[in-house]
């Protein structure tokens, strides 16, 4: 099954009002931080954040939205692996739906998969073969102008990539993030609508590896951005989320997006546990 998913659950507010984790431009310089990786823990990072309210739209009761439009899209789409957890049934089964669903909702001539990863906002995070991970709090995009055509032509092949751009083709960063469990009651994600955010407002920041050193976007405030979430997501659901584009043709391009804390959140429920998988989506020729 595979579907645009609009319906709201019972007693779902319209819109809430929430605080979200911003940059603070810096005066001069690159913002950075040391990753997990880097630390063997936390992140540690070396910018100025700021915590702004801002109005978060339930995105099952607005219009259409899409990633060529807003960067985002809510869909249906049940998981057969029992055990989210279990690498196996992960890097085989889970992934080959992933493909399938990304092809039948792109149009894709090719989805290729480089990474997955769990998070959990559990005081320990969620287990990964790299180790735990936290739910991201600082809104942020994965890619950027140089890191994603960066990472593009090391997954795909730097030959492929140039020749998919010379013939005319596309290729276009999309997670795919699902609940392990459900309904989510904690640590929601927050998706601002790309078409409201200028590339004025994105702010690059180095990120430390223990081997080389990366990049992402991460977000100033504005009350300008839209912002939408989608209340209590259950396992069978997924969002897909752009992180990059390999086209500035008007389309969204990058999609900042955070985990939130909604008013009157239940820290008795249980744990927010979810799995990103990151993929390429390989257009041929003018799309």
């Amino acid at each position: 099954m595979d579907t645009h998913c609009q319906s709201a659950p019972a007693g779902a507010s319209a819109e809430l009002r929430a605080a979200l984790s911003f940059i603070v431009k810096p005066e001069s310089g690159t913002p950075y931080f040391e990753s997990a990786a880097l630390t063997g823990d936390l992140p540690r990072e070396h910018f100025a954040t700021q915590e702004q309210a801002v109005i978060v739209h339930n995105l099952r009761r607005v219009g259409s939205h899409s990633l060529d439009t807003t960067g985002f899209e809510l869909r249906r789409y049940p998981t057969a692996v029992a055990d989210l957890y279990d690498e196996q049934g992960v890097e085989t089964r889970y992934r080959e739906e992933i493909k399938h669903l990304l092809t039948v909702a792109t149009g894709a001539d090719d989805v290729v998969i480089f990474d997955h990863t769990r998070r959990s906002d559990a005081d320990a995070g969620a287990r990964n073969v790299d180790g735990a991970r936290r739910p991201a709090s600082r809104v942020h995009v994965d890619y950027t102008t140089r890191s994603g055509p960066q990472r593009a032509r090391t997954v795909l092949g730097a030959a492929r990539y140039d020749a998919i751009l010379e013939g005319g083709g596309r290729v276009v960063q999309v997670n795919v993030w699902r609940p392990i469990s459900g309904p989510v009651r904690r640590s929601p994600l927050a998706l601002a609508d790309a078409s409201s955010v200028p590339p004025a407002d994105l702010v690059r920041t180095e990120q430390l590896f223990p081997d080389r050193v990366g990049e992402i976007y991460h977000l100033a405030y504005s009350a300008h951005h839209k912002w939408f979430w989608a209340p209590a997501m259950d396992r069978d659901e997924v969002l897909l989320i752009k992180g990059w584009d390999s086209l500035a043709d008007g389309r969204a391009r990058f999609t900042p997006h955070a985990a939130f804390h909604p008013p009157g959140e239940d820290h008795n429920a249980p744990p927010r546990e979810s799995i990103e998988v990151r993929t390429f989506l390989v257009f041929e020729g003018n799309r």
